[in-house]
């Protein structure tokens, strides 16, 4: 089946991050946001922007289907549509970074992609606020304002600069892994993964762990990264596919520094 044309999905995005999202930035009064669960917020802004999108995509897709992350925390069921449908899949987060934006914290984005199959096609990351849009198609490679993007070459441990996010790591996993940060060159936690994505693609970032894969927050930005040259993969080697929540997600410029950096990171798996 054809897809649709990747700008006019790019346009849709911007035009309800503009009339849904940025109007709403640093405006939000105490009623407008909640927490779904423990420290996971969501806002007027994520609730309203899914709704649009979810029903401008379906017309602009006919007999499509959509995962939404504000949908799925309503309806879990609503995840098994990625490897079960037999239609086009959209999946969307429609502001990634919430607890960013409903702190007034400027670093938050759309991300959307577009899978068929349990295989992603297509993915969009959408920065309203610096005006970015990275748009990447399975095999046609990743693009921003006309220039494809390249990941930057990876290299030794101790020069890499990149995201390590250990927000849902369990407590000991997370202290070890925290102890680790001192043998990079720097690292950084961002608590929006678009905008992780982001420096991975412009070349500010080298690696990104994660240990939650949920599809909203990676399936565009693991689309882009691949066909930006950079090596994706799960923690124990296999591939990623955005139907699959179970596992961490491990990226880095190229595969040696990745298999590198599963030595360093997880030496037990790595044996």
């Amino acid at each position: 089946m054809s897809l649709p044309d990747p700008d006019k999905v790019a346009a849709i995005i911007r035009e309800v991050a503009a009339t849904e999202i940025v109007p709403r930035f640093r405006a939000l009064s105490a009623g407008d946001i909640r927490e779904k669960s423990p420290g996971d917020l969501v806002t007027i802004a994520d609730e309203a922007a899914e709704r649009v999108l979810t029903a401008r995509l379906a017309d602009l897709l006919p007999g499509s289907l959509v995962v939404g992350e504000e949908a799925c925390a309503a309806d879990p069921t609503i995840l098994s549509r990625l490897n079960a449908a037999s239609e086009p899949v959209w999946i969307i987060d429609p502001v990634d970074g919430t607890s960013n934006f409903a702190n007034g914290r400027p670093t938050f984005a759309v991300l959307l992609a577009l899978a068929v199959k349990g295989q992603t096609v297509a993915g969009w990351i959408y920065d309203p606020l610096g005006e970015r849009m990275a748009i990447a198609q399975a095999g046609e490679g990743a693009w921003m304002a006309g220039t494809r993007l390249r990941a930057r070459p990876g290299g030794a441990i101790p020069d890499l600069r990149g995201s390590l996010s250990t927000k849902f790591f369990p407590a000991e996993e997370k202290k070890r892994m925290e102890s680790l940060r001192p043998h990079f060159a720097s690292t950084y936690r961002l608590f929006c993964a678009a905008h992780e994505y982001l420096n991975l693609l412009t070349g500010q970032g080298q690696f990104a762990v994660y240990n939650r894969t949920m599809p909203w927050d990676h399936a565009a930005g693991a689309l882009a990264y691949t066909e930006a040259g950079g090596h994706v993969a799960k923690w124990d080697g296999s591939p990623y596919h955005p139907g699959d929540v179970s596992g961490g997600i491990l990226m880095a410029g190229d595969q040696p520094t990745w298999t590198a950096l599963r030595h360093f990171l997880f030496p037990d798996m790595a044996q």
